[in-house]
């Protein structure tokens, strides 16, 4: 008996909604927000660190983390700066 999952593909959800010219614009417009949280998070996670953790070394709270990373929050370059160096990293911004 052959078994299937349920459900679609986050891939083919995305490439439909990006048919339309409003949400494409929308999507682009946020794009480059979601990359960077998207980096923090795997660099964060990859060093087994949780948020609390994060937070003491950047010298902030957990709840400014958990807004970061969740997107409800629009970061100052400095306060991503300071998240990056707490993890060890720099951040490099490239305007093309």
């Amino acid at each position: 008996m052959k078994t299937t999952k349920a459900g679609v593909k986050l891939d083919d959800v995305k490439a439909k909604l990006l048919e339309d010219p409003e949400f494409k614009d929308e999507y682009n417009k946020l794009k480059p927000r979601y990359d960077i949280i998207s980096q923090i998070i795997e660099v964060r996670k990859s060093m087994k660190m949780t948020q609390e953790e994060l937070a003491k070394r950047a010298g902030t709270r957990k709840s400014n983390i958990s807004r970061l990373e969740s997107g409800d929050y629009n970061p100052s370059l400095d306060f991503l700066i300071k998240i990056a160096n707490s993890l060890g990293k720099d951040v490099h911004i490239d305007i093309r």
